[in-house]
C-alpha cells in the first residue's frame, strides 16, 4: 500500500518509477546533504537573529520572517514537483526556513529568555531519539503505523488551515494557541506526531537507499528531513511558550 507520510516532500511514491542509477543515492550522502542544509538553515537564522536583538525592533526583521515563510513554501512547492533541481533548490529553502525559523525564535526568546536553547536542544534530541529508536526496531514503520500517522498528520494540517482562515476573521481556534491544559496536550500531540513524522522520514530514505535512486535524491531526502524538523522546531517552540 502506497501511502503517502505527513511530510508532502517524502512517501513511498516519492521514490517510485525512478529505477536503479549507475550513479546511485547512497545513506552517507544522504546525511551529508542534510548537514550542509542544515548549516546553511543555522547561518540564515544566526543572521536575522543578530539583526533582531541588534535594536530589538521587529520592523528590522520583517521583510526576513516574510521572505522565509512565504519564499520557503514556494520552493519547498518547486522542490517537491521537480525532484531533479533538487541540488539547487534545497540550499535556497534551507536558507529562507533559516531566515524565518531565526525570525520566529528572536521573538521568542525576547518575550521568554532561553527558551530557543532548550527547544534546539530537545528538537535534536528528539532526531536523536527517533533515529535510535528507527535502527534498533523499537518502532517499526508498519502498515497499520503509517495510517495511523497519516491520517493524524491530515486531521492537524485540516485543523491548522481552519485556523489559518478563522485568526483572518478575528476568531483563532483558542487551545492552538493559549497554554493551559487543552493547549499543553494539544502541542504535546503535534510535536509527538512530527517526531514520529521523523521516523518514516528515515523509513522512505531507506528505500531509496537499496532501490538505488538516482544521486540527486541525496539533496531531495536531506531537503523532505529539512521539512520534518522546522516542523518538529517550530511545534517544541510553541509548546515551551504555553509552558512559560
Amino acid at each position: 500500500m502506497a501511502l503517502k507520510s505527513g511530510n508532502p516532500a517524502l512517501s513511498v511514491k516519492t521514490f517510485e518509477g525512478l529505477g536503479e542509477s549507475a550513479e546511485p543515492m547512497t545513506l552517507p550522502g544522504t546525511i551529508n546533504k542534510a548537514a550542509m542544509l542544515l548549516a546553511i538553515l543555522l547561518i540564515g537564522a544566526g543572521w536575522v537573529w543578530n539583526l533582531y536583538f541588534a535594536s530589538h525592533q521587529i520592523g528590522d526583521i520583517t521583510s526576513y520572517l516574510w521572505a522565509g515563510i512565504i519564499g520557503g513554501f514556494a520552493v519547498a512547492l518547486v522542490t517537491i514537483f521537480n525532484k531533479q533541481v533538487s541540488p539547487y533548490t534545497s540550499p535556497i529553502y534551507a536558507l529562507l526556513e533559516g531566515f524565518a525559523i531565526g525570525g520566529i525564535s528572536a521573538v521568542y526568546e525576547a518575550k521568554y529568555p532561553g527558551i530557543t536553547l532548550q527547544a534546539v536542544g530537545l528538537t535534536m534530541g528528539t532526531l536523536a531519539c527517533m533515529l535510535a529508536a528507527y535502527r534498533f526496531e523499537i518502532i517499526k514503520v508498519t502498515e497499520n503505523f503509517k495510517m495511523g500517522v497519516v491520517a493524524a498528520t491530515g486531521g492537524i494540517a485540516i485543523l491548522y488551515l481552519v485556523d489559518l482562515v478563522l485568526m483572518f476573521l478575528g476568531h483563532p481556534v483558542a487551545f492552538i494557541h493559549e497554554g493551559g491544559a487543552w493547549g499543553i496536550g494539544f502541542s504535546l500531540f503535534v510535536v509527538g506526531l512530527a517526531a514520529l513524522n521523523l521516523v518514516m522520514d528515515f523509513d522512505f530514505i531507506a528505500t531509496g537507499v537499496a532501490q538505488r535512486n538516482p544521486k540527486y535524491m541525496e539533496w531531495y531526502s536531506a531537503f523532505g528531513l529539512m521539512v520534518t524538523l522546522v516542523w518538529l522546531y517550530v511545534e517544541i517552540l510553541r509548546l515551551l511558550g504555553k509552558r512559560r
